[in-house]
Order: structure tokens, then C-alpha cells, then sequence
């Protein structure tokens, strides 16, 4: 009797720890916690974008998430004696770049974390050529570009699952929340 107790014991326990753990695997976004990205350094030549949010129902595995911005600028068209600098025609496509925030298995506390990733900086060249700049020729440069931010995409993957895929587009300043699916 004893020893059956003990057996049922023991798979109670088991299928108690298996149902525990996944449970324990159902990632979300906490209340209010949802992503929002904010940028800074619009309308210069570079942009500096952190995002921030809030997830439960972790794992306890190392939690990546790579935040890839793009944009476009317009430049400035300077003649080759250097005095006449009309505005450019062309958008000039700057980007994509992606910079991952890696957060550790001891960083999430009973399945959540509150995370603020690394800044994502966007930057466009000084100079493009003439005909990137929608110059009127070759012989002119493309200078002084403003940087606008297009695109937001942020991925949040966990022990080489992705969990969610986040973005905003076009044209973003300020905060931007971002929209989610699984």
C-alpha cells in the first residue's frame, strides 16, 4: 500500500512539474507593456531608436531581440564651385540596420522581463553622387542630408524560437508604438 502511494506520488509529481513547466512557456506581453520604440535625431543625418516592453510567460532561455531600422534622405545639391545648393529630386534609400540586445536566463524573474534595447543608430553618408541625389549632373554632390526613419522591425526570439515579429513604418518620429504577431 506504501509503495503504491508512493509510485502514484511520484507521477503526480512528474506530470505536476511537466504541466508547470509548460505553462511557464506561453510568452506574452504584460499589460501596458506592450513595445514602443522612441527616435531620436530626426530630420539630422542619423537616428538613434530604443525600444522598451514588457513580456511574461518566459522560458528560461537566453532572450534575443534585433531591432532593424531603415529609412530614406534627401540631400542637397551642390554645384562643383560650391555656392548654389538647391534641393535634390531622389529619396535616397539609407539602411537596413539591425543591432540585437541579448538578455540572459538570470535577468528574467519567474517568467518576466522589462527590457530596454540597445539603440539602434541609422546613419546616412555626408556625401552621394549627383545622380543618387537627383542632381541636375554628375558633376554636382550630394550634401547636408535629413534623415527620415522609415521603417521599424523588431523580432523577439527565444532559445531559437521566434516569438514575436514587431514593426511601424513610414515616416516615424517621436515614440512609435509597434504592432505584433506571434
Amino acid at each position: 500500500m506504501r509503495r503504491t502511494f508512493f509510485v502514484f506520488a511520484a507521477v503526480f509529481a512528474t506530470a505536476a512539474l511537466a504541466v508547470s513547466a509548460a505553462l511557464a512557456s506561453s510568452p506574452h506581453f504584460k499589460r501596458g507593456g506592450e513595445p514602443a520604440c522612441t527616435i531620436t535625431g530626426t530630420g539630422t543625418n542619423s537616428t538613434s531608436t530604443t525600444c522598451t516592453a514588457s513580456l511574461a510567460g518566459l522560458g528560461m532561455e537566453t532572450l534575443e531581440i534585433d531591432v532593424t531600422v531603415s529609412g530614406s534622405a534627401v540631400y542637397l545639391c551642390q554645384n562643383p564651385s560650391e555656392k548654389n545648393t538647391p534641393a535634390g529630386q531622389n529619396k535616397v534609400l539609407v539602411g537596413p540596420s539591425t543591432t540585437p540586445t541579448i538578455i540572459h536566463p538570470d535577468q528574467i524573474k519567474n517568467g518576466t522581463v522589462t527590457f530596454t534595447t540597445v539603440p539602434a543608430v541609422l546613419t546616412a553618408p555626408n556625401t552621394v553622387t549627383g545622380t543618387q541625389a537627383g542632381c541636375n549632373n554628375d558633376k554636382w554632390t550630394g550634401v547636408s542630408p535629413t534623415l527620415t526613419l522609415t521603417d521599424i522591425t523588431m523580432t523577439i526570439s527565444q532559445g531559437g524560437s521566434l516569438l514575436f515579429t514587431c514593426s511601424a513604418s513610414d515616416p516615424l518620429s517621436g515614440t512609435v508604438k509597434l504592432t505584433c504577431t506571434p
